[in-house]
């Protein structure tokens, strides 16, 4: 084992929506509690870091870790649109000093994809309105927080919801293509195969197949429930009316629009000029989503257009950053029709995607030949049972760190997700990533021996 340098960042990373819990004024928790939901059980009190963070902070002391992402959850720090919340800013602030007294760098996040359920109301994140939302709450925090912090990304995974509208896409392209196949067999067949369009209208032909299914293509790096998200929705329609007051709720990881991808890079600028107004000296960045886009014989062009939705169609929006925040956890092959299967017996993880951490080294890699600034790995890990399968994925991951950076790449931290077995979203706990196993009755924190391994690496 290698270890990195004196100063570069070696940490863990938590979201604050998967971890604190109660956090009550969100759109995810008000989702989460509706009839027609698209979650498998509400995060309720999640693995109570709200209140456990300095337990939590010292565990990733005494491995040895030197750095700390976490996000600030806008929704506790303006619970309404004209009312901020002081105290909450209070408890980021102790939550920030923590880290410091235990020796670990805080890199906040201002956005991980809980909003406000306030902002959901007027629109949410296809609202006109989002730049200047946004952009208000993160003045409100420079001004209480800007000397307490020196790394600071504004959005998390902002391209979250292009990804999101293209395997929407591709979900109801391949129920349209079942339906149609259903149709033809009952023509053929004098109704034999009414009961099967009736399974294809209801979306459950479309599900996702692993291990070399229809779509298991991985596209989504996060915990969603598409099935689920796209059946119902007349009778979910109605319930939004009731609880946000709008029929369609667009939040943050909902499919976006090709405006809405506007008014994300809009919020993120507008919040980049407040933090370098108010905070002069922390550097300033946000996160993407990327995969290792791999093509296959035929593929090289939809590999190409991949990318460019990905990633290259940010570049002016985030040129001037400071540093860009990469994110990845598996590879995608493409070829001539577009995204393939996983490969025929490939180990999979319990996100159903492929245990690649190779990956990671072939994004840094692509990204860096037209990102000229520094690059940070704000995310990568695995979701697995066996805690070995976790130490290797790292070992691995790191080694494709320390070749970028010999190779004169500049990298400056490796943070893994995340440092807690938590919420993953509309999966909920059964997703395990953590670096902590947690007791969910008792709360008991468990360090796996991954997290030793992680602290290891600190220079």
């Amino acid at each position: 084992m290698k270890k990195f340098e004196k100063g570069f960042l070696v940490g863990a990373a938590t979201a604050a929506h998967q971890v604190e819990g109660n956090n009550v004024n969100s759109d995810c928790w008000a989702m989460e509690h509706m009839e027609h939901t698209s979650f498998v059980e509400p995060s309720l009190d999640a693995v109570d870091h709200y209140n456990r963070y300095e337990e939590d902070i010292r565990l990733m002391k005494e491995a040895g870790l030197n750095a700390y992402r976490f996000s600030i959850e806008w929704a506790r720090i303006q619970p309404e649109e004209n009312r901020f919340a002081e105290e909450e800013l209070e408890h980021y602030r102790k939550v920030i000093r923590c880290c410091k007294e235990n020796g670990l760098e805080p890199v906040v996040t201002l956005h991980h994809f809980s909003s406000p359920r306030w902002f959901i109301g007027k629109g949410g994140w296809e609202a006109e309105t989002v730049p200047e939302d946004f952009a208000r709450y993160v003045r409100y925090v420079c001004e209480g927080l800007g000397e307490e912090f020196h790394y600071v990304c504004t959005i998390n995974e902002a391209n979250m919801g292009v990804q999101v509208a293209a395997v929407a896409k591709r979900y109801m392209m391949q129920m349209m293509a079942k339906m149609k196949q259903a149709q033809a067999g009952a023509a053929a067949s004098g109704g034999l195969g009414q009961a099967a369009a009736a399974s294809a209208k209801n979306g459950e032909a479309a599900s996702a197949q692993p291990g070399g299914g229809a779509s298991a293509d991985g596209s989504v790096q996060m915990g969603i429930n598409l099935e689920k998200m796209m059946a119902g929705q007349q009778e979910a329609a109605e319930e939004n009316r009731k609880v946000f007051g709008v029929a369609k709720v667009e939040n943050f990881t909902s499919p976006r629009t090709e405006r809405g991808d506007q008014l994300v890079m809009e919020a993120h600028r507008a919040a980049r000029a407040v933090i370098r107004e108010l905070c002069p000296r922390a550097k300033v960045g946000l996160t993407l989503s990327l995969h290792d886009l791999q093509a296959q014989p035929g593929g090289e062009e939809n590999a190409v257009r991949e990318w460019e939705e990905e990633f290259l169609h940010y570049l002016p929006a985030i040129a001037e950053d400071d540093f860009l925040g990469v994110q990845n956890y598996t590879r995608t092959r493409i070829d001539a029709s577009g995204q393939m299967p996983n490969p025929e017996g490939a180990e999979l993880t319990q996100m159903e995607y492929e245990y690649y951490p190779q990956a990671l080294e072939h994004v840094i890699r692509k990204v860096a030949e037209k990102f000229q600034g520094v690059l940070m790995v704000t995310e990568n890990g695995v979701a697995v049972s066996d805690d070995a399968r976790r130490v290797e994925f790292i070992r691995r991951a790191t080694e494709g760190v320390q070749n970028c950076i010999a190779d004169g790449i500049p990298v400056k931290g490796y943070f893994y997700w995340s440092l807690m077995d938590n919420f993953e979203w509309q999966k909920g706990y059964g997703m395990t990533f953590g670096l902590i196993a947690v007791e969910r009755t008792s709360q008991k924190r468990v360090p796996k021996p991954s997290l030793r391994v992680l602290g290891e690496y600190c220079g």
